[in-house]
This record gives structure tokens, C-alpha cells and sequence, in this order.
């Protein structure tokens, strides 16, 4: 149970930060996004897109807090079996990264993201994922 509550918290933590920026919130702004040496982002993620991910992240942690019982969301048997499979599956794949500006194996390792995701993104991405494998071969 803690492997759920533990994910539960930081995906719950990280989703409203992504609410608190889509209602303007300026702040960790400039620190998560990947940028090339030159300073140029290399996403620049619209409103649409920042609202899918919180809300995506918001069901993660559900997700995760639902497998122990925590709540009960009643949902179809097959996104109980492999859900946090899946979400394992997503952070495990973020930790490696797109070998240029994301993950343990990116080649731009001089900007401000780049030291915070070898520090820390990419650490808690790879604990994530291996929380989510433990809580989904949890009873």
C-alpha cells in the first residue's frame, strides 16, 4: 500500500501543479521545459495540451489508489489488470528518454532541465514506474 500511496501523492502533486499553470501559474515554469543549448524550448505545450496531461496524471494517481481499495472508481476489469502496467510502462520509457533532450540517456546535459532531469525528473520517473509495477501485482 505504500508503493500507492507514495505514487498517489506525487502524481497528485504533480497534476495540480499542471492545474495551478493552466490557471496562469508562472512558477517551475522555466525549469521543465527541455531546451537546446542556444536556450530554445523544445516544447511548447498549449492549454489543451497542459490540461490533458494534468487530468491524465490526476487519473494515474487514482488509478493507483483504486488498485488497493483506497477508493472505489468500479471500472472495467481489463483497465484494472493492466492500467498500472501501462502507466509503469510510460514512466519507465520517460526515465530512458528520447536520447536528445529527455531521460538518463539524453545528449543536451548542460541546460537548467537537463541537470534537474538527470538529478531528479528522470530519477523519480524510473521510481514511479517501479512503484506502479509493485501496486499492480498487489492484491
Amino acid at each position: 500500500m505504500f508503493y500507492a500511496i507514495f505514487n498517489t501523492s506525487i502524481l497528485g502533486l504533480i497534476s495540480a501543479i499542471h492545474f495551478y499553470w493552466l490557471l496562469g501559474g508562472k512558477w517551475g515554469g522555466d525549469a521543465v521545459l527541455p531546451a537546446s543549448t542556444d536556450g530554445k524550448l523544445a516544447l511548447k505545450p498549449r492549454i489543451f495540451e497542459t490540461l490533458v496531461v494534468a487530468l491524465g496524471l490526476l487519473f494515474m494517481a487514482l488509478l493507483h489508489i483504486d488498485k488497493v481499495r483506497l477508493i472505489e472508481l468500479n471500472l472495467p476489469l481489463w483497465i484494472d489488470a493492466y492500467a498500472l502496467r501501462i502507466i509503469a510502462f510510460i514512466f519507465l520509457i520517460r526515465a530512458i528518454g528520447e536520447f536528445r533532450y529527455v531521460g538518463f540517456f539524453k545528449k543536451i546535459k548542460n541546460t537548467k532541465f537537463a541537470q534537474l532531469d538527470t538529478r531528479f525528473y528522470s530519477p523519480l520517473c524510473l521510481l514511479l514506474s517501479l512503484n506502479a509495477l509493485i501496486t499492480s501485482l498487489q492484491a
